[in-house]
């Protein structure tokens, strides 16, 4: 699933040629993206709206709308496994994919395309309203590392469950999870009130370093799936330390990376340089759902 370096990239790489065109006409192959509307009733929408602005939230992507200057709400796309979104001339091919395509002036096409079908291409009003559940966002200064610490330091569950719970922190998943841990050699499934505050800054810096390092590479890809919208792959995937790279040398002490399943999610860490806690120092092991607070509808 693209996390937030990849949903960045696609907010970035989009603005230039969506901000101001007009949504002239809207069709849906795979009417389920729209999330339940009715194609007449998205149609009605945002027909004739402009873009404003664009913005990432979390993993979402909010394209902003406006109406002769005034608000008209947003589209709200989440790619979740294998959506992608591109800007291409109304000539273009869509291939077998496009499950959404929006036609703005100037001949181009706005295109949702979605191998699985998991992905989401809303019409919200009010776009925060998807938003409520969400945790702080990790790089726009409003959490810094003492305030991070403290929430981090205050919960009794195992760190990698935690920090994919998108209602404690926004737009973290699998890849960068791991590794950010490993920069601080904080073991997966360290209990969160176990660790020293000292080592939660480290953390909280070590997940900012990450994924600005991430962002500058536009994302990871991993798989065939991601693409930025210029059809290119990310590259942050040749930086990683141990995410996917099961059995390879640890960058730092040459120890074979190990993949193990922490709260149902493939965990990768280095078995010396992030030792296990030890029973006493586990807690109370919650194994709430990485996407809590980002609930989308069906």
């Amino acid at each position: 699933m693209p996390e937030l370096p990849e949903v960045e990239t696609v907010v970035r790489l989009l603005r230039k040629p969506l901000v101001g065109r007009t949504l002239e006409r809207v069709r849906a192959p795979w009417l389920r993206s729209l999330g339940g509307d009715s194609l007449r009733a998205f149609g009605h929408r945002v027909v004739g709206t402009r873009v404003r602005a664009l913005r990432r939230r979390a993993k979402f992507i909010v394209i902003e709308l406006e109406r002769e200057g005034a608000d008209a709400g947003a589209l709200v796309v989440h790619l979740r496994m294998t959506g992608r979104l591109h800007v291409e001339p109304r000539s273009a091919d869509p291939g077998p994919y496009a499950r959404v395509l929006v036609d703005l002036d100037g001949d181009r096409v706005l295109t949702f395309v979605d191998v699985r079908k998991f992905g989401r291409f809303l019409h919200r009003a009010d776009p925060e309203e998807l938003f409520r559940r969400l945790g702080p966002e990790p790089l726009d200064g409003d959490l810094d590392a003492e305030e991070f610490a403290h929430e981090l330091r205050s919960r009794r569950r195992m760190l990698k469950p935690l920090l994919l719970d998108q209602s404690f922190i926004a737009g973290l998943g699998n890849i960068y999870v791991d590794e950010s841990l490993h920069r601080v050699k904080l073991h997966p499934e360290q209990s969160a009130d176990r660790v020293s505050a000292p080592k939660a800054r480290a953390l909280f810096d070590a997940i900012q370093t990450t994924l600005r390092a991430a962002i500058e590479r536009e994302g990871s890809s991993f798989d065939a799936f991601y693409r930025t919208p210029e059809g290119q792959p990310g590259s942050y995937q040749h930086q990683f330390r141990v995410y996917g790279r099961t059995g390879r040398a640890c960058p730092v002490c040459g120890t074979s990376i190990r993949k193990s399943t922490v709260a149902q999610r493939g965990t990768h860490h280095c078995p010396r340089c992030q030792r296990r806690p030890s029973s006493r120092g586990k807690g109370t092991r919650h194994l709430a759902g990485p996407e809590a607070g980002a609930i989308l509808p069906r």
